[in-house]
């Protein structure tokens, strides 16, 4: 007889979290969840740029309205930290907004291919509070329109946005936004799942902001 299957202990975890918006620099904002995965802001003199989608569409909904209380200015962008459906799934929700280009590491891409129905079907499965009204995530995967290797700049009307992929930390293709004017770094999973071997210089000796996350 087999054994019986030993649940995961966040399929019980139920709880909602208090979300906060708050502005850490001039350009960018931060959608917060108590150690839920988070969404980074930019907001740019012509177009918005998001960092990570929250994990359904219906999910992704409570961010563009938040967004919606500072700015009208469509949201041109949406960057993929890294391949996780906890991150990626709410992407279908910023088409009606102006998306126009998801953007994403190669190592990203590639790890979607891998790996992605997999992780679609497990993260699914193991945070139910992560993903709720999953009804409302298309069918398939979210893929990104355009990728880049190691460095990638955009520019917001004069602001300047780097996407940066540092090497490996919560996945091989790890990318944070980095808005060099304003020493704010947006890093998703990157920077609380880096061994300790990677250098990162302290908050306090630089005096950059950093939004940082739970890994997941």
């Amino acid at each position: 007889m087999n054994a019986p299957t030993k649940a995961f202990a966040s399929q019980a975890d139920l709880e909602e979290k208090k979300v906060s918006f708050t502005q850490i620099s001039e350009h960018a904002w931060a959608y917060t969840a108590e150690g839920d995965p988070n969404t980074g802001i930019v907001i740019g003199d012509d177009a918005v740029l998001v960092a990570d989608t929250q994990a359904t569409p219906a999910m992704a909904a409570d961010v563009i309205r938040r967004i919606r209380a500072v700015t009208d200015k469509p949201i041109k962008y949406v960057v993929l930290t890294h391949y996780h459906a906890v991150r990626v799934l709410g992407a279908s929700a910023y088409r009606a907004e102006g998306l126009q280009q998801i953007l994403a590491s190669q190592d990203t891409h590639d790890l979607i291919v891998e790996r992605g129905e997999a992780d679609k079907a497990s993260e699914i499965g193991r945070f139910p509070r992560l993903f709720r009204n999953v009804e409302t995530v298309p069918p398939g995967l979210t893929w990104p329109t355009l990728t880049f290797t190691g460095r990638m700049t955009l520019w917001l009307g004069k602001l300047e946005v780097q996407l940066l992929q540092l090497g490996r930390g919560h996945t091989k293709g790890d990318t944070v936004v980095w808005l060099p004017g304003e020493k704010t770094l947006l890093s998703g999973d990157w920077s609380s799942s880096t061994p300790r071997r990677t250098p990162v210089t302290p908050i306090s000796a630089t005096g950059r902001r950093r939004w940082t996350t739970s890994p997941r």
